[in-house]
């Protein structure tokens, strides 16, 4: 028994590492459930707790830069349940709310004279990380609100369904977060806050701490209330008693598809504060909120096929098809295995009885293999082009790729990454259009897309397009061709060069393409944060032949975007003092920012003056000492976005 005990708390440990400081999985929700429920009756059986067993920890163990912060009173776990019944005993005559239990970072928000001036995430429960720069780029959360007393909020950080799907769709496959939860787990703890600016992060408070001033209503429900009159997001509940629970689980269940942000569950939380006080807590749950899990509807299907999809990359991804079953409402015929490995943890084999569920009751998986044939064979050719695979060990797993440098599954991801937001943004050229004009070949290579006009006869006559969607694509096509270069870089698909690469390799070249094109490994090197992969990764992209060949073609149809770069002997910032002042958001801190304008020229003090160019603080209409001295010294105050677009800073 202890043997097994010993085992349980080394792997679920091992899988809260993963999930929490990591944002990956080594198993699904479902398989950590199970396990942890098996350990906390093994301890039941024997009487025996070890010191590091998850049933005893709250939250993760701190590694990222973030500054580390104490929470003023510790956070706790929610003990959970299957069964609507002990809802109903566990509100024992009284007044409930039911929430969602949504499934993404706790967040303590602390707001002063009306701002936001600290949010901490949960981390251990007693000690989180500081990710007030990020929380305030969040696309609902309010940075000034009608109270001026010191405000103290607990509520949960989300990055929606929808907004998963079309961050994933702009990345890789094998880039691709798994779920919204680790995306904006992710997210949340970045040190640049731009990122949780374009994921669209947003903020759901479930619990009024304190209101240093306002007498608080004894009711958590009226607070809830207040919280959102003051402009907060609360997140979606309901009151109900013994007798309402059940019907409200049912309400809340049968709304689940049209949510658009992932829950794992309901919250139940008593009503009256002044009776959840008095019921205390055990040493890792509080005892007047429980956690409702929805019991995972089962089915058991056969497996018939493994599809496998082929990426720009080449990563040719595992998708399940079984016969089809009744899941929560609705017919699942698929579900994505993700990779080998997982193949060959379930010993899968066509013909297989396999077990599927929804995570999250949205999301097809596989639970369980009953009979682990273990007989599927992996393609040793790529299903699109005939081409040879190879398996390649990638971040503790492996992973399947086709080999063939000309594959039409790769050509259409390529071709869908060059016309997609980020890169040469060419709005209305979706991937289904563009399988289109592969197919009959109007588009093999990145120049053909900018030839569709001489055969708009043939794509005004294909399915879903006219003379008014031709027209608009027509245009888009046009105005794509005044490009950044950076962005150009990136539309390129170069392995290992995102936009943030794309931009510092232009910046180092002054913009310049054929630099970029012959620069040498040694050149790369130079760039700060460039390492060997991205050097020989840029290198062998510009040495291929075709690919020279194409960037000749394509150029023939793009202007580059003028930037200003600086004189030789000139620097950008040459005879200008700055003031750096205020909670920075797209700098790591004010030295990293000083440090920026210190190498490009200028001048870095630290009192406002006559002698003072400009003054940098994100809060312009702050009443702050220094804002004031500016104003009376007709210094100009800029935020740091106005900076970096003032002066064409490249980040």
């Amino acid at each position: 028994m202890m043997t097994r005990m010993k085992e349980l708390i080394v792997t679920l440990n091992q899988a809260s590492a993963a999930y929490y400081q990591e944002d990956t999985e080594l198993m699904t929700n479902l398989e950590y459930d199970a396990l942890y429920d098996e350990l906390v009756a093994l301890e039941e059986k024997s009487g025996v707790i070890l010191g590091n067993s998850p049933t005893q920890n709250v939250g993760y163990t701190i590694l990222s830069n973030l500054q580390k912060v104490r929470h003023e009173s510790q956070i706790l776990s929610l003990d959970k349940t299957k069964e609507v019944g002990k809802l109903q005993s566990f509100l024992s005559g009284n007044k409930g709310i039911l929430s969602w239990k949504l499934d993404g970072l706790t967040i303590v928000l602390q707001y002063a004279e009306g701002k936001l001036v600290q949010a901490i995430t949960r981390g251990n429960g007693e000690i989180g990380e500081d990710v007030t720069h990020n929380a305030k780029v969040f696309a609902n959360l309010p940075l000034q609100i009608p109270f001026m007393g010191q405000l103290v909020l607990r509520g949960e950080g989300v990055i929606s369904y929808s907004e998963f799907e079309r961050i994933n769709e702009g990345l890789p496959a094998e880039e691709q977060y798994k779920n919204p939860r680790n995306l904006c787990s992710g997210t949340v703890r970045q040190l640049n806050s731009e990122i949780a600016a374009k994921r669209r992060a947003q903020f759901f408070a479930f619990t009024l701490v304190s209101a240093e001033g306002k007498e608080i209503s004894n009711s958590k429900s009226e607070n809830m209330k207040w919280l959102g009159e003051l402009g907060f997001s609360v997140v979606e509940h309901e009151v109900v008693t013994g007798d309402t629970v059940a019907e409200t689980v049912e309400d809340f269940r049968n709304r689940i598809a049209d949510n658009d942000i992932a829950s794992d569950g309901l919250v139940l939380t008593l009503d009256d504060i002044p009776l959840s006080i008095s019921l205390g807590r055990t040493a890792k749950f509080p005892k007047d909120s429980i956690a409702f899990k929805w019991a995972d509807e089962m089915a058991e299907t056969t497996l018939r096929e493994m599809e496998w999809n082929t990426s720009r990359t080449g990563l040719m991804n595992p998708i399940a098809i079984f016969d089809s079953v009744e899941l929560e409402g609705s017919t699942v015929s698929r579900a994505s295995v993700h990779n080998l490995s997982i193949i060959s943890e379930l010993q899968l084999g066509l013909g297989d009885t396999i077990k599927v569920y929804k995570a999250n009751m949205i999301i097809p998986q596989i639970s369980e293999n009953l009979t682990k044939s273990n007989t599927l064979e992996i393609p040793k050719k790529c299903f699109v082009c005939d081409g040879d695979t190879e398996i390649r060990k990638q971040n503790d797993g492996e992973f399947l790729y086709c080999t063939n440098p000309d594959c039409k599954a790769k050509q259409l991801q390529r071709l869908s990454h060059f016309v997609s937001r980020d890169a040469m943004n060419i709005e209305g050229l979706s991937e289904e259009s563009l399988r289109k004009f592969v197919e009959v070949d109007l588009v093999s290579e990145y120049p053909d897309i900018f030839r569709l006009e001489l055969h708009g006869n043939t794509i005004k006559s294909m399915e879903g397009f006219g003379e008014k969607s031709y027209q608009k694509l027509v245009d888009s096509i046009e105005k794509a061709k005044d490009v950044d270069l950076a962005n150009f870089i990136y539309a390129l698909g170069i392995d290992q060069v995102g936009l943030r690469n794309a931009k510092l390799l232009c910046k180092h070249f002054n913009w310049n393409l054929e630099s970029i094109v012959l620069a040498t490994t040694e050149d790369l090197l130079a760039i700060d944060g460039f390492g060997e992969v991205i050097a020989r990764s840029v290198v062998s992209y510009f040495q291929k032949e075709s690919h020279k060949e194409m960037l000749l073609d394509v150029q023939n149809y793009l202007q580059f975007k003028e930037m200003e770069v600086p004189a030789e002997g000139i620097k950008l910032l040459d005879g200008l003092t700055f003031v750096v002042t205020g909670d920075l958001e797209q700098f790591t801190n004010r030295k990293e920012l000083s440090n920026l304008i210190e190498t490009l020229g200028g001048k870095v003090t630290g009192s406002v003056t006559k002698k003072s160019n400009y003054l940098i603080n994100n809060d312009v209409f702050s009443a702050s000492s220094k804002n004031k001295k500016a104003n009376e010294l007709g210094i100009p105050i800029l935020s740091e976005q106005d900076f970096i677009e003032q002066f064409k800073i490249i980040l």
